[in-house]
């Protein structure tokens, strides 16, 4: 087995963990922005709906085949973060307004594609440095 695929199961760990915590300090930052108190359980409450649908992208572009690619697992999960998390929140009686949508798309946008961007930037730099 090539180094390269035993070493997926580990990245697809970590990218999952990291689009987790991203999705955490999505919410954690709307909180504070809005000065909401219960810290810790707040943050989760608020999050859960994200988690959830994070997951659901994750499963629907099979992101673990390639969890660092921006194309189809970065935005697989991106979208699947924001469409999955509106409609669980709707889904509870939670606000869903379109200043809201606008601004997650943002925020998460910057969250989760902007990791794997950096990533590959420092791939792509790698790869020149060891070919010069």
């Amino acid at each position: 087995m090539p180094a390269a695929k035993s070493a997926l199961p580990r990245t697809a760990l970590i990218a999952g963990l990291a689009d987790a915590i991203l999705v955490l300090v999505f919410a954690a930052i709307g909180r504070d922005a809005h000065q909401r108190a219960d810290v810790v359980t707040g943050v989760f409450s608020t999050a859960w709906p994200f988690l959830a649908g994070a997951a659901i992208g994750w499963l629907a572009v099979r992101a673990w085949r390639a969890p660092l690619q921006i194309w189809p697992a970065g935005v697989g999960v991106w979208i699947g973060t924001v469409a999955g998390g509106m409609l669980l929140r709707a889904a509870t009686g939670q606000t869903v307004v379109l200043a809201f949508i606008i601004v997650a798309l943002i925020s998460l946008a910057i969250l989760l594609l902007g990791y794997r961007a950096v990533i590959a930037l420092v791939v792509r730099a790698r790869r020149r440095s060891r070919r010069s």
